[in-house]
């Protein structure tokens, strides 16, 4: 077999001849400019590190031709959204001392740095390896960050997790001494032996690779939209092994039928044993056989698509060099966000709290992001970041519950009870003005949105009913729209397409309703859908479920 293909990709190329992710990264950096050229803002990526410009800008700026106002995102890669409180301080003080003072949680449990510019990259990158943190492959054709939940209850399923996530990131983390070279400033190791990948090869992965180890029954990972899905199982107190989904996927490209999201399938069962095996070998079935010429076909699920889960299986075990089990039954998938105080089984607690969109700032009569600093500063606490761009303060002993509470009441912080269902399960992607891909709005505009759903869903006295909304302001899918019960996907400036009939639990595929909705037209637009719910829905049916079951033709007789 051959990890290449015949027809590559300029990207590939780049890759290949990038000398293991270093390119010309170290010489552009030392150069006066304000950005890098096309090749190195590629390799960027695999170093977590976006180059970006501000779009609200972009236009003034060409008129009066200047050149953009170029700055640069940096992401973390923090396996399960663990964030030791050292590193979570250095985050804290780069946003205010080379960031746009904010921080913005992911929605695969990372951190997100803004407004960073090409002189003081290295000084950010350098502090956050130095304080228990790295940026190395959060983006970029690799393994991504492995996610796991958030919860760190002591029990043995979310133990067991936690610590496959971390062994699985560990896996899969690059062996280039790219990273250390270019940010950090070391200097390149010369042997008579090359430097090898042992697992990506010289160009590393098709596409990104997504991968999130959840626990049965806990589905706050959405498992079903990861290119490889994990889940330990328990016989009482004896881990016996793991479940595995594959092929799970949301980006597509509006008007490319070829392009689609994907539900994960059930792949198989392995044995403890043999769990990191696995997981090689499906990253190495991908590596070899995946597209590597068209980079919109080029994630797993394609693969999986054209070629049949029965053939991935086989291959799979060709790899593995013995045969997976069959996938066992689990318990029903229920979604939680965890929010409010909880006991951890150990005699400690955690917090959950709500952030809109992932963004942690500090504003008029709200100050998140300083009461965070005082929080972590003065107890030593750590923070765990959740696959919904929320946050848990963790290992809180009983005596410093009331402490915690009185600071975040003093900032403005509202308690889980106080938030709206629709406000709290709602999530939107960062969209404009920094993200080069986006069509609109997305994370500035979602909570005007919801306020307007929330107001016909009060007066129909559904005000309580959870309900999960998502929005991108592109078709990629990185706040996973295509699973919500609504879901909101940029198609134009100030237009969406409109998803129904996901399920709140996050294991059915949403499907579109209405193509190139304007913004100002969504809230009347669900507002008789809402009305239908309300008179039409059997006992304890959700939204999702409830469009699911009546179908498209008709909801659409209601707009009539």
């Amino acid at each position: 077999m051959t990890e290449t293909t015949v027809r590559r990709s300029k990207v590939e190329r780049i890759k290949e001849q990038s000398d293991n992710l270093r390119g010309r990264l170290r010489e552009e950096l030392a150069e006066p400019t304000t950005h890098f050229g096309e090749e190195s803002q590629q390799l960027l990526k695999f170093h977590g590190i976006y180059q970006q410009d501000d779009r609200d800008e972009r236009k003034a700026r060409k008129e009066s031709a200047l050149e953009p106002d170029y700055s640069f995102m940096v992401r973390t890669k923090n396996p399960g959204g663990y964030a030791p409180a050292a590193f979570y301080l250095a985050i804290d003080a780069l946003a205010d001392s080379l960031g746009n003072g904010t921080i913005r949680a992911t929605t695969r449990q990372g951190l997100q740095l803004h407004g960073i510019h090409k002189r003081n990259l290295q000084e950010v990158v350098a502090t956050i390896s130095t304080h228990l943190g790295s940026t190395l492959g959060a983006c970029g054709d690799i393994n991504r960050n492995v996610m796991a939940p958030a919860a760190p209850f002591a029990s043995l399923p979310y133990v067991a997790a936690r610590e496959a996530a971390v062994q699985i990131a560990e896996l899969l983390t690059p062996r280039t001494g790219a990273y250390v070279e270019v940010w950090q400033g070391e200097e390149k190791l010369f042997t008579d032996e090359p430097e090898v990948e042992p697992i990506y090869g010289k160009t590393y992965m098709p596409r990104k690779f997504k991968i999130a180890v959840a626990v049965e029954g806990d589905n706050s990972v959405d498992l079903y939209t990861q290119d490889l899905g994990l889940v330990p199982l328990f016989e009482g107190e004896r881990l016996v092994g793991y479940n595995l989904t594959v092929g799970g996927g949301l980006g597509m490209t509006h008007a490319n039928p070829e392009t689609f999201p994907r539900r994960a399938d059930h792949l198989g069962f392995v044995l403890p044993e043999d769990m990191l095996d696995a997981v090689k070998a499906i990253v190495l079935v991908q590596r070899d056989f995946g597209d590597r010429y068209n980079r919109r076909h080029a994630r797993l699920k394609y693969l999986i698509h054209d070629r049949g889960l029965e053939w991935f299986r086989d291959q799979v075990e060709k790899y593995l060099g013995k045969a997976l089990l069959p996938w066992r039954p689990v318990a029903s998938w229920r979604y939680e966000d965890y929010l409010g105080w909880h006991p951890q089984g150990d005699g400690r607690y955690f917090l959950g709290l709500w952030i809109e969109n992932g963004r942690i700032l500090d504003r008029e009569g709200l100050y998140l992001k300083s009461a965070l600093r005082q929080i972590v500063e003065r107890f030593g606490l750590h923070l765990i970041f959740t696959p919904t761009q929320n946050l848990l303060i963790v290992d809180v002993l009983p005596d410093q519950r009331e402490a915690i509470d009185g600071i975040l009441q003093r900032a403005g912080i509202e308690t889980a009870d106080n938030i709206v269902p629709s406000h709290r399960y709602a999530m939107a992607c960062p969209a404009l003005p920094t993200c080069s891909l986006a069509l609109t709005e997305s994370e500035r505009v979602l909570p005007s949105i919801v306020e307007e759903l929330t107001a016909h869903l009060r007066q129909l006295e559904l005000a309580d009913t959870p309900i999960s909304i998502r929005m991108t302001g592109c078709p990629n899918g990185c706040a996973r729209p295509y699973m919500g019960e609504i879901g909101f996907v940029g198609s134009a400036p100030g237009a969406y397409h409109l998803f129904l009939g996901g399920n709140f639990e996050s294991t059915r595929l949403n499907w579109l309703f209405r193509e190139r909705v304007k913004r100002e037209e969504i809230a009347a637009l669900l507002a008789p859908l809402f009305a239908y719910f309300k008179d039409e829905r059997l006992p304890g049916e959700s939204f999702g479920d409830f469009c699911a079951r009546k179908g498209k033709a008709d909801l659409e007789a209601q707009l009539l």
